[in-house]
């Protein structure tokens, strides 16, 4: 590892060879455990988008947020207000995410102002209330004038696409089949890279250590001559924008959304990824929002397992998936309360 760090052809092949890897990465899936899998993988970039999101605010910053989700809501009623038949207003994509990141960022400081001198357990209230309003909106915002057609959602959204090429569409390069999935994935991997090197360069710029600052002592962070609160101010607009953007992605893919796909579970969801990879720390939260992606997926094969052994099924999939994945919790906080693949400073920290 030193000598990769140190040689720089050394490192840009490594970096070749990871990019030849994440290429046919959703070929081999398909060919191996099915295109679900891959559908699978692309939702695991979305959440690795959100996770590192909050990974800024929660992190970084060290404030508590429990309605994270609300971002990727408004993000996701942005784009599909303005891509769908619900107005009749199909605005071009170049629009549509800067758009929807700027209106999340906007609602990241609408929620930061109030709670500037709220910590922990205060702040999660708050920020969970802030989440469970977004979302109530959105439900009831279909009366007396039908913005968001409630709880019924939206469905229709127009898929990615510039021009008349549409990730939405099959197309055949070189002899290769890139249905929906893979051009999807693509994107999102591009997305998700793109928000990874934005999070290492904030982790190592002026901003960010204030925001490590802060989450140490804000009173000697304050001391030392950092304005707390724009820095604060800065962390939710960060974080929120990225919320943003993953939401737009999100409604493009699915081609609905409605209020049930943004709930307290979701952003609890989100936190467990940053907790379990590692706060703090860029390639622990993508190994944590990946893992927690695909392991309940994977635990659905357990009732099928189970009638090929037992003959019947004596636990509920579903029921048996959630047990699993609290006692998968309990144990990491036990054994690995820095998480999976933690920072050195943050291991040091409790080490001590």
């Amino acid at each position: 590892m030193r000598r990769l760090m140190h040689d720089r052809r050394l490192a840009w092949a490594a970096y070749a060879l990871v990019a030849i890897a994440l290429a046919a990465l959703p070929f081999a899936v398909d060919a191996t455990l099915g295109r679900t899998w891959v559908r699978i993988i692309d939702v695991a970039l979305l959440f690795t988008m959100l996770a590192l999101g909050l990974n800024i605010v929660v992190g970084y910053a060290g404030l508590l947020d429990l309605g994270y989700v609300a971002f990727f809501a408004v993000g996701a009623y942005c784009y599909a207000l303005l891509a769908s038949p619900q107005h009749g207003i199909h605005a071009p994509l170049l629009l549509l995410l800067p758009l929807g990141a700027l209106v999340a960022a906007g609602f990241g400081v609408l929620l930061g102002a109030p709670t500037l001198k709220l910590r922990g357990d205060y702040l999660a209230i708050v920020t969970l209330g802030f989440g469970e309003i977004i979302r109530i909106f959105l439900n009831n915002l279909n009366h007396p004038f039908n913005l968001t057609n409630g709880p019924q959602g939206i469905t229709l959204v127009d898929p990615l696409h510039i021009g008349d090429f549409a990730l939405s569409k099959t197309y055949t390069l070189g002899g290769l089949t890139f249905a929906p999935v893979h051009n999807y994935y693509f994107v999102f991997l591009a997305c998700a890279a793109l928000v990874v090197l934005v999070s290492v360069r904030l982790e190592d710029s002026r901003i960010g250590r204030a925001w490590i600052a802060i989450r140490e002592d804000e009173t000697a962070a304050r001391a030392m001559g950092i304005n707390t609160r724009n820095i604060k101010l800065l962390a939710f607009a960060m974080g929120a924008t990225f919320g943003g953007i993953s939401g737009g992605l999100f409604a493009a893919f699915q081609g609905f959304i409605s209020p049930e796909s943004f709930t307290l579970l979701d952003s609890i969801m989100i936190l467990c990824m940053v907790v379990l990879g590692g706060m703090g720390h860029v390639p622990g939260v993508v190994l944590g929002a990946v893992l927690l992606t695909a392991l309940p997926e994977a635990l659905r094969y357990v009732g099928p397992l189970q009638n090929q052994w037992l003959g019947r099924v004596l636990i509920d999939p579903s029921d048996l998936r959630m047990l699993l994945f609290g006692l998968a919790l309990v144990l990491m906080m036990l054994f690995r309360p820095a998480g999976l693949w933690p920072s050195k400073v943050r291991k040091r920290e409790l080490a001590t």
